[in-house]
């Protein structure tokens, strides 16, 4: 899949983006406002495991490269949930510091979430929490249409520090 979004595209991770996507996320202003499941730091070797987990065909979801000139500077996702929440998906996003503030973001996640919409016919709802002190990214998604709908109070314990996540959702 290619999406050409005029300044930058959304396409599908190549294993050639593994140094790219690499230099870009290992970068702790990056991983701070992300779950610890993303490693800091970020090597190369990590960079081919995302690339080979979320292009396997296991993969219910939709993981998409955020390229700018034909390298890869972020992803952005959305992770079909299971159970009672089989409806709703999750969605996910970073982007390296240096084209922050661009736009970039919000039109990759409003893009990735009506492509999930199409491509994941059972989702109703993507959703999405923020980190309390990361009001840039609580600004991406209502720049792509979703709505803020609480606040998960302490619920975040990140580098010692325990803080407020807001959850943010969008509906089909």
């Amino acid at each position: 899949m290619n999406l050409d979004l005029g300044t930058f595209s959304l396409r599908t991770p190549r294993p050639t983006d593994a140094a790219s996507l690499a230099r870009h996320a290992n970068n702790r202003n990056v991983s701070r406002n992300l779950r610890d499941a993303f490693p800091f730091p970020y090597r190369v070797e990590d960079a081919h495991l995302f690339i080979a987990k979320f292009t396997s065909p296991e993969h219910k979801g939709l993981v998409l490269c955020i390229d700018v000139g034909g390298e890869a500077v972020g992803a952005v996702g959305a992770h079909p949930l299971d159970d009672v929440y089989r409806r709703s998906a999750e969605i996910g996003y970073w982007l390296g510091e240096p084209f922050w503030g661009r736009g970039l973001a919000s039109l990759a996640v409003r893009t990735l979430s009506e492509q999930a919409f199409l491509r994941l016919p059972d989702v109703v709802r993507l959703q999405a929490s923020v980190f309390g002190w990361n009001p840039a990214s609580a600004r991406v998604l209502e720049k792509a249409g979703y709505q803020r709908e609480g606040v998960l109070r302490q619920s975040v314990f990140k580098d010692g520090v325990l803080a407020d996540a807001f959850m943010y959702a969008r509906l089909r």
